[in-house]
């Protein structure tokens, strides 16, 4: 709980369930319907332990974009787009979710973030915000979540103060609330804006 139209999303709370390849585990975070199956969601926000190198699920009419929170990274090859390095320090990385792409550790397991929404109705808009930075003007009707990619941030939004802790969500329905970012470690937040076409 945090206020209206801000509600607060602890990691230890999200849903665990195993990718649709079955070759690991992802921890959703918010769905759109909510409860909806992999092939019904309007939008979905995830994250996922990658632990090995291999091939991505495939995802019919869905735009999906990428954002390493933690570990080395990975390369991130996609039919039809140049292979890109994906790090805790890179641009979240947009692409098609039903192009084959396969992902190959640099060192080690990563933490990542999936962003995903179908792709004839809705849009979205993934970005690291950094210290004392404010997302302001959001588009109307938008939903946002900021996600603590660091060990700890505050965040300030609807007249309400936040403290997110490791990979904690602040879910903000308030379309025309501000986000302002009062304090964040190292890593800083991801900003995610979902909204209909």
């Amino acid at each position: 709980m945090a206020g209206d139209g801000v509600r607060l999303i602890r990691a230890r709370d999200y849903r665990r369930m195993r990718w649709k390849n079955g070759l690991g585990e992802t921890a959703e975070v918010a769905i759109e319907p909510a409860g909806a199956a992999l092939d019904r969601f309007d939008w979905r926000v995830s994250m996922a332990r990658v632990e090995s190198s291999g091939p991505f699920s495939a995802f019919a009419g869905i735009d999906r974009t990428l954002t390493v929170l933690d570990g080395a990274g990975f390369r991130l090859a996609v039919e039809g787009h140049p292979v890109a390095e994906l790090t805790p320090g890179s641009a979240p990385f947009p692409f098609p979710g039903d192009r084959p792409a396969s992902a190959t550790l640099l060192a080690g397991p990563v933490t990542d973030l999936n962003v995903m929404t179908r792709r004839a109705d809705w849009w979205h808009g993934v970005r690291r915000l950094g210290p004392d930075e404010t997302a302001a003007g959001r588009t109307a009707r938008a939903t946002a979540l900021v996600v603590c990619a660091g060990r700890s941030a505050i965040v300030r939004t609807g007249g309400t103060s936040v403290e997110l802790g490791a990979l904690d969500t602040l879910l903000v329905t308030n379309a025309s609330a501000t986000i302002e970012v009062a304090a964040a470690t190292a890593g800083g937040l991801v900003l995610v804006e979902i909204g209909p076409r």
